[in-house]
């Protein structure tokens, strides 16, 4: 497949095989209504407006307290991309794997794992016509399963470009430390996740633990967060093969300096900003699943904390400077609990 090219809104007459780049200080055009209708059949031929137009004209006017947070977040990430980020590797049709894609409505998600990343592909089967019902009632498993939503990279070159124009793009993000730490709980520590136990804990195992016992050697059960942390660090381990998506940095999986991204979402606030992208689709009945009770969203940060305790400040400098651009980019600070000086 080709690679992509963009001349500030407009492809590059004279591009040859080459880029995909969205330059961040221009922002993207509203395709006219009779270019949308070859995309979205929610909104084809005029009938309503797109969502990506709706953000428009919501921008245009006073902002409520909700579109003002998702304004200064898009500042702030334009901001931060200026700043922190210099020459680049140039992105390939496959480095859009993740980012989903919903021609019926005309949005575009890209998806961080364990940032309730299965709900929002719950929504989007619902959106789509592949579910019917609660999105909640579609098993997670099924949700999961390759091929039931369409990703950017499985369209030509000028369809994607197609799509990166006309459509609203979004993602949610979260706290890089919790999210680290929710999905070592869940693929290591659970007994549930004996699939990531048996290919990546007898990994770890073989190659950190001196004199492992064999049981271990064989089911990679009962693997240490220290351990998951040096196998992280270990530079072997994107020499092999690139991370794994549940501790893949969230701006590899979703490229927010080279996409521009409409909407920000963030796990902190999941309920509210899930509402504010929903708000865009023109279906009152849809509900987002509702999140963890705030009790439990505070214990992801203790479950951090208490993770990273044992951890020497050595390893947390090491480790923190490997997600340093998560945090910069999506405006979270430092965690307390760390020692890094």
């Amino acid at each position: 497949m080709g690679r992509l090219c963009w001349r500030r809104r407009v492809l590059a007459a004279a591009c040859l095989g080459a880029v995909l780049l969205l330059l961040w200080p221009v922002p993207r055009a509203l395709r006219p209504e009779s270019e949308n209708s070859a995309l979205g059949s929610g909104w084809l031929h005029g009938k309503k407006r797109s969502p990506l137009q709706m953000l428009y004209d919501l921008n245009k006017g006073p902002l409520s307290a909700l579109a003002e947070v998702h304004r200064q977040r898009r500042d702030l990430l334009q901001r931060a991309c200026s700043r922190h980020t210099r020459r680049q590797r140039l992105l390939q049709p496959q480095d859009l794997q993740h980012v989903l894609v919903d021609d019926t409505h005309g949005l575009l998600y890209c998806y961080v794992p364990k940032v309730a990343c299965t709900n929002w592909k719950r929504v989007l089967l619902a959106l789509n016509g592949s579910a019917r019902g609660d999105p909640r009632s579609i098993p997670a498993h099924e949700v999961h399963a390759p091929g039931r939503l369409p990703s950017l990279a499985d369209f030509s070159p000028a369809e994607i470009n197609r799509r990166l124009r006309a459509y609203l793009a979004f993602l949610f993000v979260r706290e890089p430390f919790e999210r680290l730490a929710s999905a070592y709980s869940n693929k290591f520590v659970r007994p549930y996740s004996s699939a990531f136990q048996q290919r990546y804990g007898t990994r770890i195992v073989r190659r950190l633990r001196p004199r492992p016992h064999p049981d271990a050697l064989a089911r990679g059960h009962d693997v240490r967060f220290a351990e998951f942390l040096a196998y992280l660090l270990d530079p072997r381990t994107r020499r092999d093969e690139p991370f794994n998506e549940h501790w893949e940095r969230a701006h590899a999986l979703c490229h927010p300096c080279r996409l521009r991204y409409d909407i920000v979402g963030k796990f902190e606030t999941l309920a509210e900003d899930a509402t504010f992208v929903l708000g865009f689709v023109g279906l009152p009945g849809l509900r987002f699943p509702a999140p963890p009770p705030p009790a439990k969203a505070a214990t992801t940060h203790d479950q951090a904390a208490r993770l990273f305790q044992d951890i020497s400040p050595f390893y947390q400098r090491r480790l923190f400077d490997l997600y340093r651009m998560d945090f910069l980019l999506f405006n979270y600070s430092t965690p307390s609990y760390l020692r890094l000086h």
